[in-house]
């Protein structure tokens, strides 16, 4: 009987263990059981499926697969070199891709591309390691064509213990779950532990690639469920639609992640829904407030918000002229229709009319210039330069330098 109820007790502990380890392989959707993920959206919205999951927005982070990842692993074009004794080689091993330390030619460090952060000007990666994301130290510049340090890196010596925090997570992905964890503490003499650290582990497993169309459009799962038992309905059911939020409101879905970096947070960005107000998210400082501070890079918001195009408008936000289902289009013809109708009587002088960006319509090339960010710097190889990251200008207006 003592044997028969021992044999049950460990085919009941094998039982348990096979249903967590089950479990824990299971993808676990960090929003909850109210969404329903982007591929149920294809089935009745496949042209703007098929045109997002090719934009900047949804490759603002992807995976770290050859696919994905730009930049050249071969032909001496593949090389960071720090020192005379010291380098970085972009390296492809087994379909795998990696950034390996070599020190006097010997490899020292090899670090997989992990996880890809952006796709449209430059590309950065981190990989994993203890529930933490660190950014590798060299990245990829369409600008140069080139492989640079990462923003603000250090062009002497290699870095590999930067975290990429959750913060950067909620501009560059949907969601990804996490738990705070206290690492340290200190006991004083009334045996209260004070000084604690905190540390966020985050769930690779449930990480949401990109920008994902419940993140803009909020839970989608009751709305699929309905219009698949009810095919004919015409007006959208369960769901925030863009046309019915205010001027305000659709700012704010965008100036979520658009309105620079430089904000106290209240809560975060990952509990936004559309049509909230951004104020229960935010609190401004002097800082943020200054003019001066917004930067190309990531304040877009800041920067439309002083142009007299936005102040005079009762109705321009940023679907004005973006389509967020797609990627900016590389005709100027394009954007320069859109500030023709408003500006029909624009006057010119004779000397720009003649000049080849007035044949082409180019608005923005004048209007709208590109500009270094302050808040990204980049090194290349064997290089003491600081190298500037140029953006296009949000703040529409007119600008001496590019009159001359």
């Amino acid at each position: 009987m003592k044997k028969i109820k021992i044999l049950f007790a460990i085919a009941s502990l094998s039982l348990l263990l096979t249903n967590c380890t089950n479990k824990s392989d299971e993808y676990i959707d960090p929003r909850g059981t109210d969404y329903a993920g982007s591929e149920s959206c294809v089935q009745c919205h496949k042209a703007q499926s098929e045109s997002a999951f090719h934009s900047s927005h949804h490759l603002a982070t992807s995976p770290g697969i050859k696919e994905n990842v730009l930049g050249h692993f071969k032909n001496g074009h593949n090389i960071f070199v720090y020192d005379k004794n010291t380098k970085i080689v972009m390296e492809e091993r087994n379909d795998s891709l990696y950034q390996i330390l070599y020190k006097n030619n010997k490899e020292v460090e090899a670090y997989h591309f992990d996880i890809i952060f952006g796709t449209k000007n430059a590309q950065t990666s981190g990989f994993w390691k203890n529930r933490h994301v660190y950014e590798l130290p060299i990245s990829y510049y369409k600008a140069i064509n080139n492989w640079a340090t990462s923003p603000t890196y250090p062009a002497n010596r290699p870095v590999f213990d930067r975290k990429i925090m959750k913060e950067c997570f909620s501009c560059h992905s949907s969601n990804i779950a996490s738990r705070y964890v206290t690492t340290t503490s200190i006991e004083n003499e009334n045996n209260i532990y004070m000084g604690m650290d905190v540390d966020v582990f985050m769930d690779k497993k449930t990480l949401i690639y990109g920008i994902d169309c419940e993140r803009c459009h909020g839970p989608a799962k009751e709305h699929v469920q309905k219009h698949l038992k009810f095919p004919d309905l015409k007006k959208a059911q369960n769901m925030i639609s863009f046309k019915n939020l205010s001027r305000q409101q659709r700012i704010d879905a965008c100036a979520l992640c658009h309105s620079g970096n430089d904000q106290t947070k209240l809560k975060s960005r990952f509990q936004y829904k559309p049509g909230e107000s951004l104020a229960g998210y935010f609190m401004e400082n002097p800082k943020s407030r200054d003019s001066l501070h917004f930067d190309v890079h990531g304040n877009q918001m800041g920067l439309l918000s002083q142009s007299k195009c936005f102040k005079k408008s009762q109705t321009m936000d940023c679907i004005t002229c973006h389509n967020p289902h797609q990627d900016a289009p590389q005709n100027n013809m394009t954007y320069s229709k859109i500030c023709m109708s408003c500006h029909q009587d624009a006057k010119h002088s004779e000397t720009v009319l003649k000049t080849k960006l007035m044949v082409e319509n180019n608005c923005k090339e004048c209007h709208m210039p590109k500009q270094d960010s302050r808040a990204i710097t980049f090194q290349q190889s064997n290089s003491a330069n600081v190298n500037s990251y140029s953006l296009r200008t949000h703040k529409i207006a007119v600008y001496p330098e590019a009159k001359k």
